[in-house]
C-alpha cells in the first residue's frame, strides 16, 4: 500500500483533484499510466469514504470551544476535491459549525496559491491583519503569512491550545 500511494495515487496526483480536476479524468490519467493498478486505482476514490477515518476528536473539542464562545467568525480554506467535500460535510457534521467554507476543489485552485487565499479574505470580508490561519501543512502558513495573515502551523490540538492562550484567544 505505501509503495502504491508513493507511486501510483501520488499526494501530487490527489492535489490535483483537489484543485479541481475531476475523479474521472485524474482516475483514466492514472489507470492509462499503470494499467496494472486499474483496481486498485478506481478503487481509490469509489472507496474514498472508508479512508476517511475518525475525527481528531480533542481538535473538535477545540474547535466547539472556539465556536461556542462565540468570539470569532470561524472560516475553512481546505484543499479538497469538490467531488468528495459534500461526503465528509454530511459524515462530519462539525464541519458545518464554519461561518464560510471556501474549497480548493470548487475554485479550481488551492493552498498554497495566494489567490484562494484572497478568495476567503473577499468573500468574507476579512482584513488579513486581523486574521489568523491554522494549518497542519508549513507551505501553507509560508504563503498566509506572506499575504500579511498571523499563522500558527498545527501539530497537535495541545500545542495549538497553548498558542491559542499565548494570544488571549482562549
Amino acid at each position: 500500500m505505501k509503495n502504491f500511494l508513493a507511486t501510483v495515487c501520488t499526494s501530487n496526483w490527489n492535489e490535483e483533484q483537489d484543485a479541481g480536476r475531476s475523479l474521472h479524468d485524474g482516475t483514466e490519467l492514472l489507470v492509462k499510466q499503470f494499467p496494472e493498478h486499474e483496481a486498485n486505482i478506481r478503487a481509490f476514490y469509489s472507496r474514498w469514504d472508508e479512508m476517511l477515518g475518525e475525527p481528531f476528536w480533542d481538535t473538535v473539542e477545540l474547535f466547539k470551544e472556539l465556536k461556542e464562545s462565540r468570539k470569532y467568525k470561524i472560516y475553512a480554506l481546505t484543499n479538497w476535491s469538490a467531488e468528495t467535500f459534500p461526503v465528509a460535510l454530511a459524515r462530519y457534521d462539525f464541519l458545518n459549525w464554519f461561518d464560510g467554507i471556501v474549497v480548493s476543489g470548487a475554485e479550481k485552485m488551492r493552498k498554497p496559491t495566494p489567490e484562494f487565499y484572497q478568495i476567503l479574505l473577499d468573500r468574507h470580508q476579512v482584513r488579513p491583519e486581523e486574521a489568523l490561519f491554522i494549518d497542519d501543512n508549513y507551505r501553507n502558513i509560508v504563503a498566509a503569512e506572506k499575504l500579511g495573515i498571523k499563522s500558527i502551523h498545527f501539530t497537535s490540538a495541545k500545542k495549538l491550545r497553548e498558542e491559542l492562550k499565548k494570544l488571549e484567544i482562549i
